[in-house]
């Protein structure tokens, strides 16, 4: 049995009445009684609890409602928390039985609906396939464990035990094709073949006569989606989307916002006017690169407020929280890697003007920190020995930006640390600096190129000296291909 964790999205409550569009779905759990169980469906990747039922005394439960059910993968949760599934599509009065031993799924009856019984005789046959196989997987283990299993005898064995195991994947996958030839319009049909990978053709010759290496990984990003229609709501309501989303958008595509953005945005127009999976890819692309792992990759969150948010197309905001992802991506667009920072002019500690734009520099390291901030203390230390040690010669200077009032302990630092670098603060309060640059905690650095292009941001003193090399290098790649050219 599948451990659930619960998320009360929706409210537990048992409807109290039941017309004909409704559901009703009957249960018998032997060795249940006198308890509740819990109806569930997954969505994206959680489960969430939608109804509860009590149980008799002889474990039967009725959960029931007056509006059909959307179709998916819905999961009956005894108290246990280990939970069985259902499949939810057009049949939705019918029954099912069981009992709470390990062999629950050899033990499940159902009346009343052919998804769940041909669902049944396939998590059946996959259990038996399963048990066969596995003797052979842990041989095949035991092989590849094995140091010596270089020698021929290790190697015919092993051959031998992965024709065992790719013969029972062969009956697996036939199985399939044959219910989806004979079941063609059921939502199990729907849910095998959206498991399916590409099947990628034999790879085209160009007009040199060579093959088009791009071709396989082009034709697999194009079709990747051929399986699941788009339109279809269903397979939100299965582990498979989301999971085929991620896989897409994490290994699929080419990693930089340009590329995720056309493919976004054209994964959203196959949604055909379905608004749950136009939502979903949103909030997706939304969510995941609003504080993305990688740097840069913000730019994917801007794209997704200014297409969908701005427009005021994401409707299952309210109009408070769409004002804050407006205003989040409005900081942020500015600040986007190879943007010019936005321009300041700060003070120094003898009350002189320093402009940003005005520094001439191979690299600017701009440090916004505060003097009373304990992870400052350590940072800014630590960037005064790269900077001495190793950026200075490297044409980089630092401008440091204090973002507090702490005037007396601010100059005490600067002293105490020999801080031999542009040192500044905003005197006369021209500035929101937490707003314009994006500054929720300290210290923040961002590293600038000689035309003040935010080259990195949000980095470590420890980065500093990698990122110039990367930069370095590739201004060196530029010059060869100019040279070329």
């Amino acid at each position: 049995m599948k451990q659930i964790y619960f998320a009360f999205l929706f409210s537990i409550s048992i409807l109290p009445s039941f017309c004909q569009n409704g559901y009703v779905i009957k249960g018998k759990i032997k060795g249940l009684h006198d308890t509740v169980c819990y109806f569930g469906n997954h969505y994206g990747n959680k489960q969430y609890v939608k109804d509860t039922a009590k149980v008799d005394k002889e474990g039967n439960f009725v959960f029931k409602g007056e509006k059909k059910l959307p179709g998916g993968i819905y999961l009956i949760v005894p108290p246990s928390k280990k939970y069985f599934e259902i499949l939810i599509d057009k049949e939705q009065n019918f029954s099912f039985e069981t009992d709470t031993t390990s062999k629950f799924i050899e033990n499940m009856k159902i009346k009343g609906s052919e998804d769940n019984i041909q669902y049944y005789k396939f998590q059946k046959f996959i259990s038996d396939e399963y048990h066969k196989a596995d003797p052979y997987r842990k041989s095949l283990s035991r092989i590849k464990a094995d140091t010596l299993a270089v020698s021929k005898t290790k190697k015919d064995s092993a051959d031998l035990l992965q024709k065992k195991i790719s013969d029972i994947d062969k009956e697996v996958e036939d199985y399939k094709n044959s219910y989806m030839k004979e079941y063609p319009a059921s939502f199990l049909t729907a849910i095998f073949k959206a498991q399916k990978e590409p099947d990628v053709p034999e790879t085209p010759l160009l007009p040199n006569g060579k093959k088009d290496s791009l071709f396989p990984y082009r034709y697999y990003k194009d079709h990747f989606w051929d399986n699941i229609p788009l339109s279809d709501d269903r397979f939100l309501r299965t582990p498979i989307f989301h999971n085929k989303l991620k896989y897409f958008f994490d290994k699929v595509v080419v990693q930089n916002p340009d590329s995720i953005n056309k493919e976004g945005d054209i994964l959203v127009a196959k949604t055909e006017g379905n608004k749950e999976t136009f939502k979903y890819i949103i909030w997706y692309l939304t969510v995941t690169y609003e504080n993305p792992t990688i740097m840069g990759m913000d730019a994917i969150f801007v794209h997704e407020v200014e297409k969908f948010y701005i427009t005021n197309q994401a409707y299952w905001v309210d109009s408070v929280t769409n004002q804050k992802i407006i205003h989040k991506a409005l900081t942020l667009k500015p600040l986007l890697l190879g943007k010019q920072a936005p321009p300041i002019i700060m003070q120094d500690s003898l009350d002189k003007n320093f402009s940003l734009y005005d520094l001439k520099a191979k690299y600017t390291v701009l440090i916004f920190w505060d003097p009373d901030c304990g992870h400052c203390q350590k940072v800014v230390p630590k960037l005064k020995e790269a900077y001495d040690s190793k950026l200075k010669a490297r044409g980089a200077i630092v401008f440091a930006v204090n973002i507090e009032d702490q005037d007396d302990k601010w100059k005490k630092f600067i002293k105490e640390k020999d801080l031999n670098w542009i040192n500044t603060h905003d005197k006369y309060k021209q500035y929101s600096l937490r707003q314009l640059y994006d500054i929720y905690s300290t210290p923040v650095i961002y590293l600038l190129d000689e035309n003040k292009k935010i080259q990195a941001k949000r980095i470590d003193v420890d980065q500093l000296d990698g990122f110039i090399d990367h930069l370095e290098k590739m201004k060196e790649q530029d010059k060869k291909i100019r040279v070329k050219e």
